[in-house]
């Protein structure tokens, strides 16, 4: 049997990884400035994480949701308290998809509605309604095309008061900062008149935070740089550090019932344990801080390079705007600089989403990387 060939790959495979570095197979090391996605949050191979892996699976790995495990109760907890919804309920998956299904799912349970809006360039995963409510026609097949989405361009509150006065919505699900999308995002005006429109009209305000949580931006959500609270917030990547783990925050006016929702693998013993290790590490080191400043650094010393149009984003979750496409440069800064970058829709933007836990050094790392390949790249 051969793989399902979907996937375009550079050639370079990863055998270990430790902090910001990724070692191939060659034993070439590389920096890490992508994170597999924003999925590595505290670092590839943290002893606490690996410490707590490990003694975890000495004891049990999974048994399924029939039964008590008091593990989810500890994540809920420890989830509520650093990131302030300590009244919110959690329900656990596998994945940024599943939490965006479930959420959006849960939206239309409640409403008793199926119109999703969604916005431009937004990205919300490659499942069922999670990928209609994803603005890109290619990855949508025709099974898929039969949600009811509408498109709304960010920042355009007229469309937004037209649309929600139908009365057909069930959610809107926005994420604060676009991931795939090119790092674009709504004003704090915009998000707050949406806030208060969807409360106007009961229509159930989805934050989809996969990418922008766990404190990548520099507050535990990138939503809260605008004081807003959502309905529900959908979680996965950062969360679990490699370990696949997903859930959706669910505000208490929301009342479950048996059935509601349901997972095989969600929540098991090994995924509570990862994204438990992933909170300690965060507050324990400060990290959530270390984003921000970090995060600052790399945008001043950034603008500074001739050919940089703009840096989008806040914290660890960055883009680098270029006046040309950045496809070769990317190549280039892996197989030249052997540093690992990110693309998205907009193809003259490079993405940074690192490990939360790099400094400066590697910041002038990669800055003088870019300085190197720059001026062949301009030729």
């Amino acid at each position: 049997m051969k793989l399902f060939d979907v996937y375009p790959l550079y050639d370079v495979e990863p055998v270990e990884a430790h902090d910001s570095i990724v070692v191939d197979k060659n034993g070439v090391e590389y920096l890490d400035l992508y994170g597999g996605h924003a999925v590595i949050s505290v670092g590839h191979g943290h002893p606490h994480y690996i410490k707590r892996m490990k003694e975890q699976l000495d004891k049990i790995g999974f048994y399924s949701n029939a039964v008590h495990n008091s593990l989810q109760t500890d994540l809920a907890n420890k989830l509520g308290q650093l990131s302030g919804y300590d009244n919110y309920q959690l329900f656990l998956c596998n994945s940024g998809a599943e939490a965006n299904e479930n959420a959006l799912k849960l939206a239309s349970f409640y409403t008793q509605k199926s119109r999703i809006i969604s916005f431009h360039n937004g990205f919300h995963g490659r499942t069922s309604a999670a990928v209609a409510a994803t603005d890109n026609a290619k990855i949508n097949a025709p099974l898929n095309k039969q949600q009811d989405v509408t498109f709304l361009p960010l920042n355009d509150l007229d469309l937004l008061k037209t649309e929600l006065s139908k009365g057909d919505v069930c959610a809107v699900i926005i994420e604060p900062i676009q991931g795939v999308g090119g790092l674009d995002e709504g004003t704090t005006f915009f998000f707050k008149e949406l806030e208060k429109l969807c409360k106007e009209n009961k229509v159930i305000l989805i934050l989809d935070e996969v990418q922008s949580g766990f404190g990548r931006t520099g507050k535990f959500f990138a939503h809260q740089y605008h004081g807003i609270t959502p309905d529900i917030i959908s979680i996965a990547k950062g969360m679990g550090n490699g370990f696949p783990i997903g859930g959706i925050m669910i505000a208490p006016h929301i009342e479950p019932s048996y059935g509601m929702l349901g997972t095989t693998f969600g929540g098991n013993h090994l995924a509570c344990t990862a994204a438990l290790a992933v909170l300690e590490v965060l507050e324990a080191e400060e990290l959530i801080d270390n984003a921000r400043l970090t995060g600052d650094y790399f945008v001043t010393k950034a603008l500074e390079i001739t050919g940089v149009q703009q840096v989008k984003g806040k914290g660890l979750m960055l883009g680098v705007e270029f006046d040309f496409e950045v496809a070769e440069l990317r190549k280039k800064l892996i197989y030249d600089e052997h540093i690992f970058t990110g693309g998205a829709m907009n193809k003259k933007l490079l993405r940074i989403l690192p490990p939360l836990t790099i400094g400066k050094t590697e910041i002038d790392q990669f800055i003088k990387a870019l300085q190197t390949v720059l001026v062949p790249e301009k030729i």
